[in-house]
């Protein structure tokens, strides 16, 4: 199971039209999918709620922590066939419920609107907790989304040194449009959408598929080769 982190800690970042964008590329290319939403909001949930009957399946799982234990426990549950699961993080997550999606993660997403209020609160995030000693240890892969960016100004210039000093990887950069909100409130994608309303944002959009999909290639061999080593030392 590929498992994509989707995070930041400022709410209104983007993290739900990703999520949802990911998910519903991968179940219509007919890939075991699921989506995790740790946020008590529950954006995620709703948009598979209003999900056409004869749309893809997408699994639902939820993990707010508002829930009892055992009931929590249940509701997180995700099938033993999927093999993308997208998870939707809380606004502002920290302590264990942080430590619990960083340890189910296989890579992570960081959107980030390109505004100054965003940029240096996800700058102090990143830099405090994402490459903290325990997370380097385990390389997971972490990558930029610039969401909400204006056609005006496609290229900014803080948000352009804000990649440079945390030596991060700029992910794709996603044009404001009302496109990603119409097929959000039709519980679709801009990947179900007519190619022809989304042509653009599913252009802009491909390169986060691509990241995600070699992430879960490179996991993968990464697996294959401990396996390959212990069972060498069992030989």
């Amino acid at each position: 199971m590929n498992t994509t982190l989707v995070i930041n800690p400022k709410g209104g970042s983007g993290k739900t039209t990703v999520t949802i964008n990911l998910a519903s590329y991968f179940a219509n290319a007919n890939v075991p999918t699921a989506v995790m939403d740790y946020d008590p909001q529950g954006s995620s949930l709703n948009w598979l709620r209003l999900r056409a009957p004869h749309a893809p399946k997408i699994h639902a799982a939820n993990a707010a922590r508002h829930q009892g234990m055992q009931l929590r426990s249940f509701a997180m549950y995700v099938p033993e066939a999927t093999q993308q699961l997208i998870i939707d993080a809380p606004a502002g997550a920290s302590g264990i419920v942080l430590q619990e999606m960083l340890e189910r993660a296989s890579c992570i997403i960081v959107p980030v609107s390109p505004s100054p209020i965003d940029i240096h609160a996800t700058a102090n995030f990143v830099a405090e907790v994402l490459n903290a000693a325990r997370l380097q240890s385990r390389n997971l892969p972490v990558g930029i989304v610039a969401n909400k960016v204006r056609r005006s100004m496609p290229q900014y210039a803080p948000f352009d040194s804000f990649l440079g000093t945390l030596k991060l990887p700029l992910v794709a950069r996603l044009v404001d449009s009302d496109v990603y909100l119409k097929a959000a409130e039709a519980g679709a994608g801009i990947f179900e959408l007519d190619p022809g309303l989304a042509l653009a944002e599913r252009r802009q959009f491909m390169p986060i598929v691509e990241w995600v999909q070699q992430q879960g290639r490179v996991e993968t061999q990464r697996e294959g080769e401990v396996y390959e080593l212990a069972r060498a030392r069992l030989a």
